[in-house]
């Protein structure tokens, strides 16, 4: 069926590319077919439970640290351990190196773990892959030059002395609010990897190390002479690498009743916040630190907090046929809540998404406990985590995107649960009128510059994407209740205080101005701004300037280091692709030339499994630094997007 749909969808092609008017009963037809596949297709992907959860792939620092915590504990699984060894050796570049995406350049600090990683797994130096990626490390300075993170993992496995890292204290748990830092005042991704790590490296935790493998041959000189050192970003990181030294000098002289103190509040902190199988966090970093501060804190092997630990660790586990990686995090909230959207507006799905839907719904976070409460301690829940399970920490994203499904649902099941949400979302704005992912006016960017933070992602300020998503939803409740006004037209003015001098928007969690134009475009539609709107053509026109010789839209990682490169790839993909489909849509563009030619790319590129496949990743988890790629965009956001175009055709050539 797929072939004689697609032979037929092929036939129409050029036909999309050639008229801007009404299509012709043939190109219908042909759109109809592609649009039906990939419904079919996506359908058969959702779980019985109701919800999709696809994988979500990070680079191979991930499954790098997984094979390090099993020589870190002592638990080497060997099997596991050979299997992600294949991963990490089939994702080396031939330069020698491993990269943060795909077709991604060097990165030291990913090369220095995936190298070590692979010499734990019993690989040899002398290995023609081990020498290439040696060389290459060397050339970049050698393991030395290492990030914060990466020094801090070889200070536990005693390759450098604790001073080439910068000092983490526990003692941080002990200040209080008034003081600069305050664990309240990072980002819950910080919370959760740092408040674990702190006492991991005041304890000056040391790996077990069964087989006693080292790579001292990573360094351009004597290991043990290595000292933290890192290039100033500014004169307040001067200030803050200064008052680091001296921090190192005192840090031995702490009374230990003190430091007891400390140890035991963030102990406490962590436990109440383990989450049971859905792990600290609910991230990987947070989780494995968690699990080692355990081990180092006494608790044995079969205590019912180890073990439930090291499931959920497990539980981000993919693990193929002869190849294995970790992952991250789990993503089944957004992923459902997404194609709920595209099945939605696709049609014929209302059975799935209703189950869909409904496993929602029991997902929602009314009463638990989370961090949010200390900003907002009388606002009711009312949000949805990203993962399965991670009740501290709600994301406001996630909450706008289930919740705009559920209003499309127009069914009276949902009307509690988007009134929640809704509610919610508006108690969490920030004060310049923009929404973070979790927490609220969390802009104490002056953290950033100590030296810990040398990954710059210390914290979660408001963004247009997800500020953008809060406004779609009270844009769509704007009919039935004017509660939301006064939250969403603050919103506005943040986005058009955001709005790029091209006129693009940022993408924080997705790449990047095609995703965070797309994000804004959407929200401005559903507000009711008026399509001739300055702020919306000028994000038409750049949309429309960037669009490759293929009729498709790519955007390279790259674009976060070089922003020359917005909206800009050596290829086209189809989740881009499909992202500035709806961009344009809601930007009031139905019948042009351009989206024509889009959807001809995207009809010629599907598969023969009715979907389509990308390498490129997909987002940022923090820009520069770590990077994602969610392997359900390109399954969702294509059909998506050929089904809005359908509809819109057909509402236009329907009068």
């Amino acid at each position: 069926m797929r072939d004689a749909a697609k032979a037929k969808s092929a036939a129409n092609v050029s036909n999309l590319n050639e008229g801007v008017h009404a299509l012709s009963r043939e190109q219908q037809s042909g759109l109809d077919a592609s649009i039906d596949c990939a419904r079919q297709a996506l359908l058969a992907q959702q779980n019985a439970e109701g919800y999709w959860c696809y994988e979500l792939e990070a680079d191979c620092t991930i499954p790098a640290e997984y094979i390090m915590m099993m020589h870190f504990m002592d638990e080497i699984e060997t099997g596991l351990q050979a299997k992600i060894a294949v991963y990490l050796r089939n994702h080396q570049q031939e330069d020698g190196g491993w990269p943060l995406y795909h077709d991604g350049p060097f990165d030291l600090s990913c090369s220095v773990k995936a190298y070590y990683a692979l010499k734990l797994a019993g690989d040899s130096a002398d290995a023609d892959h081990m020498i290439r990626a040696r060389k290459r490390i060397l050339a970049a300075g050698g393991a030395a030059r290492s990030n914060v993170f990466t020094l801090l993992a070889l200070a536990m496995f005693e390759q450098v002395p604790w001073r080439a890292a910068p000092i983490v204290p526990v003692e941080i748990m002990l200040l209080p609010r008034w003081f600069p830092f305050h664990i309240s005042k990072v980002s819950y991704w910080s919370r959760t990897v740092t408040v674990p790590l702190a006492i991991l490296c005041t304890h000056k935790a040391r790996a077990r190390n069964p087989l006693d493998i080292g790579i001292s041959e990573l360094f351009t000189g004597d290991p043990w002479k290595t000292r933290f050192k890192t290039p100033s970003r500014s004169s307040l990181n001067k200030i803050f690498i200064a008052l680091e030294k001296v921090a190192k000098f005192i840090e031995p002289l702490t009374p230990q009743w003190i430091r007891n103190k400390a140890t035991a509040r963030a102990e406490t902190w962590f436990v109440e916040r383990l989450n049971g199988e859905g792990g600290l966090g609910a991230i990987f970093p947070a989780m494995v630190n968690a699990y080692e501060a355990l081990d180092l804190l006494g608790y044995p092997a079969d205590h019912p907090m180890r073990v439930t630990a090291k499931k959920a660790i497990n539980e981000l586990l993919v693990i193929g046929e002869d190849s294995a990686y970790c992952q991250p995090c789990n993503s089944p909230i957004w992923d459902t809540g997404l194609a709920c959207l595209a099945l939605q507006e696709a049609g014929k799905a209302d059975t799935q998404t209703k189950k869909a839907l409904d496993w929602l719904k029991t997902k929602q976070l009314l009463e638990e406990k989370g961090d949010w409460q200390e900003f907002r301690p009388e606002l009711p829940g009312g949000g949805w985590a990203f993962q399965f399970k991670n009740d501290f920490y709600p994301d406001l994203d996630d909450t706008a995107v289930v919740a705009w499904a559920m209003h499309n649902a127009k069914s009276e099941d949902f009307d509690f649960a988007v009134q929640r949400a809704a509610n919610w979302l508006r108690g969490m704005q920030s004060s310049n009128g923009g929404f973070a992912s979790f927490e609220i006016d969390n802009e104490y960017y002056f953290l950033n510059e100590i030296p810990f933070a040398d990954h710059g992602a210390l914290l979660d300020p408001p963004s247009a994407d997800v500020s953008a998503r809060c406004v779609t939803l009270f844009g769509l409740l704007a009919d039935e209740t004017s509660s939301y006004q006064e939250s969403m037209q603050k919103c506005l003015q943040y986005l058009a205080r955001e709005q790029e001098d091209n006129g693009s928007w940022f993408g924080r969690w997705g790449t990047n101005y095609i995703y965070g134009t797309w994000s804004v475009l959407v929200a401005l539609e559903k507000a009711g701004v008026d399509r001739q709107d300055p702020m919306v053509r000028r994000a038409v026109d750049w949309l429309k300037s960037t669009q490759c010789s293929d009729g498709g839209w790519g955007e390279t990682n790259d674009s976060y280091f070089d922003d020359s490169l917005a909206g800009k790839d050596k290829k086209s993909t189809a989740f881009q692709t499909a992202w500035a489909m709806l961009a344009l849509m809601a930007g009031g563009e139905s019948d042009t030339l351009e989206l024509h030619r889009a959807a001809a790319y995207l009809i010629r590129n599907q598969k023969e499994d009715g979907l389509w496949h990308d390498d490129a990743f997909t987002a940022p988890g923090f820009p520069k630094v770590f990077h994602l790629k969610y392997h359900g965009y390109d399954k969702i956001f294509p059909l998506w997007a050929l089904a809005r175009f359908r509809n819109l055709k057909s509402q236009a050539d329907n009068g």
